[in-house]
């Protein structure tokens, strides 16, 4: 009967536990201001062909769940669905994404 309960309980720890990060990746979606001005430490690498830098990359990942708005915006379309803009995606590891 012990070894019964102590698997109920581990299993029920393991899903309090993704359940805690699944929240947890919610807030952090939530708490993002969605704000294209973020992106400034991308323009070189988007206007050229430079890497991306360090900055660029974290703000990229920080905006991503903004991405699918600046698409949708004409004045923002041309420079986030440009292939150095995509190119810039990719050096980052950020999946482009699937509006």
């Amino acid at each position: 009967m012990k070894r019964v309960s102590s698997v109920a309980a581990v299993s029920f720890v393991v899903v309090l536990l993704v359940a805690v990060a699944a929240l947890s990746e919610l807030r952090v979606a939530e708490a993002v201001t969605c704000n294209p001005t973020q992106l400034s430490p991308c323009v070189g690498a988007i206007t050229s062909s430079a890497p991306p830098s360090r900055a660029c990359c974290d703000k990229l990942r920080e905006q991503r769940p903004c991405l699918c708005g600046y698409l949708r915006d004409p004045n923002l379309k041309q420079f986030v669905n440009s292939p150095n803009a995509r190119k810039v995606s990719s050096t980052c590891g950020v999946p482009y994404p699937q509006c």
